[in-house]
Formats: structure tokens, C-alpha cells, sequence
């Protein structure tokens, strides 16, 4: 009977010891999965900057050509006059 007591008592201190050691371990992955998706995030933000900076830029091209064109004319125009 005394062996059956102690096996109990045995088997669920070993069953708090590893739920405790699971819970610790779940912290400790959580926290790495933190630090991970801060940085992810860090990285799409500084992504999306980007982004936007070179659609601003694609969409001053076709200005910038049509002030091209303008200008090639002007000088045309200046050139056929002399």
C-alpha cells in the first residue's frame, strides 16, 4: 500500500514539474515570436516606405517626359527661326 501512495505521489509531482517546465518553455517561445514579428514589421514598414517613394517617382515620369517634349519643340521652334 505505502509503495502505491509514494508511486502516486511521485507520478503527479513529475506531472506539476512538467507542466510547469511547458509553461515556461511556451514563454520563452512567445517571447522569441515577439521579437521575430517586431522586427517582420519593421521590415514591411520600411518596405512600404520604399514603395511609395518609387510609385511618387513613376508617376513624376510621365510629367517629366511631357516637360521633355515641350521643351525639344522650344528648341525647335528657336533653332528653325535662325
Amino acid at each position: 500500500m505505502e509503495s502505491i501512495i509514494v508511486a502516486v505521489i511521485t507520478g503527479g509531482l513529475s506531472l506539476i514539474g512538467v507542466f510547469f517546465s511547458n509553461m515556461q518553455g511556451n514563454k520563452n517561445i512567445e517571447h522569441q515570436l515577439d521579437k521575430r514579428q517586431a522586427v517582420t514589421d519593421t521590415k514591411i514598414e520600411e518596405l512600404t516606405r520604399e514603395v511609395r517613394a518609387h510609385n511618387n517617382f513613376a508617376q513624376r515620369v510621365p510629367i517629366l517626359e511631357e516637360q521633355m517634349k515641350v521643351a525639344n519643340h522650344r528648341i525647335k521652334d528657336l533653332e528653325n527661326k535662325n
